[in-house]
């Protein structure tokens, strides 16, 4: 199996076109591929593929094999991949996800895509579609207890299911710890990516993450959406907000007018390669 190794602000994939390859057990060669001692090494495995809605289609498992809906840093290189292979000469793309159709605009240097601009969609904040158990309308700055310690959460889907915590202090946090217990509450049916934010300014945030189905990952595009959403109905911040990821950057707008999330990021190609599987 042909593959290319990407990333986005770190958060790397092993993507397969599947135009050319065919994958028969997606979920297995996830956990095969993700392995970072005895596979490629990723966060998980990222299908591109042909769509009767869109101009691509993409479906994305995590490095436990779980099939996500959705995956922000991932769909950026996918729109990479697609521009510098010339599989399209658009500069402004669809690409069908589980959690609806994405629009992207690419941004060109010397032939390629160097960056990807996400319309990112509506948050969703009821808990029944995110899901959370709560009788409430909408899950903010709700308390909720981990490890016999008190949170405050705040919790979003942007296709992916999101609880946002803010911490003093980004760097120090146990996320190792807290992380998992976070993940397996029983007061998420679905398990969740939690963001442990720190505030820095209005325009400004610290975000590490806890991806279920993967552990701490260098960045998550939903994660850092959902955390600006957050941030923004809290009144922490304002609607646009550089968001600092262990492995890089985020911008991200949050128009409250229209309810739509935009995302901006790199997009990088790390190697092609070829593996048994």
């Amino acid at each position: 199996m042909k593959f290319t190794k990407m990333h986005g602000c770190g958060n790397d994939y092993v993507y397969v076109n599947c135009f050319e390859e065919t994958v028969k057990d997606p979920a297995a060669t996830a956990i095969a591929v993700s392995d970072r001692h005895f596979g490629v090494g990723s966060d998980g495995l990222i299908l591109i593929c042909p769509s009767d809605t869109a101009d691509f289609r993409m479906a994305m498992y995590n490095a436990d094999g779980s099939e996500g809906s959705m995956c922000g840093n991932g769909i950026r290189c996918v729109a990479k991949y697609v521009y510098d292979h010339g599989m399209t000469d658009k500069t402004s793309i669809t690409v069908e996800t589980k959690s609806g159709i994405k629009q992207l605009e690419l941004t060109i240097e010397d032939g390629k895509v160097s960056s990807v601009n996400v319309n990112m969609g509506a948050p969703i904040l009821d808990p029944k579609q995110i899901p959370v158990v709560s009788d409430k309308e909408c899950v903010i700055d709700e308390p909720i207890i981990i490890n016999d310690t008190q949170y405050r959460m705040t919790c979003v889907s942007m296709g992916n299911p999101h609880a946002v915590v803010i911490v003093s202090d980004t760097a120090s946090f146990p996320i190792e710890t807290i992380g998992p217990l976070f993940e397996h509450c029983e007061r998420f049916p679905d398990r969740i990516n939690t963001e442990f934010v720190q505030l820095l300014s209005k325009d400004e945030i610290n975000m590490r993450v806890w991806e279920r189905g993967s552990g701490e990952t260098l960045a998550c595009g939903t994660g850092t959406c959902a955390s600006v959403v957050a941030c923004v109905l809290n009144g922490y911040t304002g609607e646009h907000v550089l968001v600092h990821l262990l492995g890089g950057d985020l911008e991200i707008f949050f128009d409250r007018d229209h309810n739509t999330v935009w995302m901006t990021g790199p997009a990088s190609t790390v190697f092609e390669g070829e593996i048994d599987i």
